[in-house]
């Protein structure tokens, strides 16, 4: 098994709510065992500023699950609660789900880009990770605590 950390976001439709139950939903992931899950944390939009202030939160899981059956599970959980993908890059969203690392892979196909792209400016990313894994470590090599510190 390995560890996967799933970062989940909503601005749309009762966000708290959409988070909440998606993580209900994360832990009926099938050949996986849920981990942990972080507080809800609130940030402003990394977008347009005429939306909505998002919740976000991770979720660590152990999963057998190959990176794209992960991301497929996960694209159907926010079909599921009405998500609509548009070439709408940072617009509002009902749910957002996104494979933020798995394991220590990197991971670069048309698809999936594990570590997420932005992990390391994104301090709605960090600090629930940090919440949940306080000594984390990229595969790269940087550690959480000296992303946080520099930003």
């Amino acid at each position: 098994m390995v560890i996967v950390y799933i970062g989940l976001g909503s601005n749309l439709f009762e966000p708290k709510k959409q988070v909440t139950r998606a993580v209900e939903e994360l832990k009926n992931l099938p050949r996986s065992k849920f981990v942990k899950a972080s507080s809800l944390y609130s940030s402003k939009p990394m977008g347009p500023k005429d939306q909505p202030n998002y919740i976000n939160a991770i979720v660590a899981i152990e999963t057998r699950l190959m990176p794209i059956e992960l991301l497929n599970y996960t694209q159907e959980i926010e079909k599921k609660r009405g998500r609509l993908r548009k070439n709408e890059h940072w617009g509002p969203r009902i749910l957002d789900l996104d494979v933020i690392l798995f394991g220590n892979e990197t991971i670069n196909s048309e698809r999936l880009t594990v570590p997420h792209y932005g992990i390391k400016d994104r301090k709605f990313v960090l600090y629930p990770l940090l919440e949940i894994v306080p000594d984390l470590q990229l595969p790269d090599g940087t550690k959480l605590r000296t992303l946080l510190k520099s930003s």
